[in-house]
């Protein structure tokens, strides 16, 4: 038997689940969220996502602590206690009996930061591209002494096929590496498997910048001249959360740049954001790093403390682009 074969298959199952729980939500609630403290959204799909993940991995793996986005303290809070009745009834659709004490519960497993070995969990990676209606992921990573071992992501509204849009019409597709065994696409619809392999084009003119639909996530003036000056032409492709990773793997893009600057040099990016996607990308031929080439370091926390900005590519470009980031800087 391959290395971490149940890990897989385990997060496998608990993420396509969690993805049906999430479609299921959006369909009945559609544009519906809350507020969380920071202002920044979180919706009954987010927090059942997490519950019903963090119980699988607790039957499963015992042992293994998980770190998760979600917190049950705001869950269990008295302006919330909609949201905990909502997200109750909706996990009882799937663990028959289960009470809102199990779903804080369920949600409070991903809040511990212990151990060499743990899982990371993003119920919802893009909760505002889940409210539009646009893409959004369902990521879930093992990490063990720093180094992301076996990625899963489930992204309900990318299409199966380069060139589809999101929708009913496409199911969906499960993006999943393993450290050293490749990384392969599954259709949600289907079941259909076909391994992953980055684009290989050599003429800048093709090269493909994918970005993310939020501006802040980075800073786009200072990313658009990064690859003006490599002679890129295309227009960059906009997308919500991990997804960007999954576009890159399969070759529909070739470069996503996280860059901070001034102000946001201080802000780390968390861990949750990026474990899944990293892991996918690398095992189908890509590579990603800080912005100032340094591997990204999973040992810290939550957050991604040795690293500043992200840049993930097909493998090819990766370092002219770390030249060109260079001389921008310094420019």
């Amino acid at each position: 038997m391959l290395a971490y074969s149940k890990e897989r298959e385990i997060a496998l199952q608990a993420t396509i689940v969690a993805s049906q729980f999430c479609e299921k939500v959006r369909r009945d609630q559609a544009s519906q969220a809350f507020a969380k403290p920071d202002h920044s959204p979180v919706t009954v799909a987010d927090y059942g996502a997490q519950a019903l993940i963090c119980q699988t991995l607790k039957a499963q793996f015992p042992q293994d602590a998980v770190v998760g986005e979600e917190d049950p303290l705001v869950l269990s809070s008295p302006g919330m206690q909609s949201c905990l009745d909502q997200v109750t009834a909706y996990v009882q659709t799937w663990v028959t009996g289960a009470t809102s004490q199990d779903v804080l519960d369920w949600v409070g497993q991903g809040q511990d930061p212990t151990g060499q070995r743990f899982w990371t969990v993003d119920p919802i990676d893009g909760t505002k591209g889940y409210v539009r209606g646009d893409q959004y992921a369902i990521a879930l990573a093992l990490i063990e002494e720093g180094v992301v071992q076996v990625g899963v992501m489930a992204c309900p509204a990318l299409p199966v096929q380069f060139g589809g849009t999101g929708g009913p019409q496409s199911p969906g597709v499960v993006f999943t590496a393993v450290r050293g065994q490749g990384a392969e696409m599954l259709s949600l619809a289907s079941g259909t498997r076909s391994p992953l392999a980055v684009n290989r084009i050599s003429t800048p003119q093709g090269f493909q910048l994918i970005e993310s639909v939020e501006r802040d996530h980075g800073t786009p003036e200072w990313q658009h001249r990064v690859i003006q000056s490599l002679g890129w032409q295309l227009p960059p492709l906009r997308m919500d959360s991990l997804a960007k990773y999954g576009a890159i793997a399969r070759g529909e893009a070739d470069l996503y740049l996280r860059l901070p600057t001034g102000n946001s040099l201080q802000r780390r990016e968390n861990i949750w954001d990026h474990a899944a996607g990293v892991i996918v990308l690398e095992e189908a031929g890509g590579k990603v790093t800080d912005q100032w080439g340094k591997p990204l370091n999973f040992a810290c926390g939550t957050k991604l403390q040795d690293n500043e900005g992200i840049v993930a590519s097909n493998g090819y470009i990766h370092e002219a682009v770390l030249e060109a980031i260079g001389e921008r800087a310094e420019a």
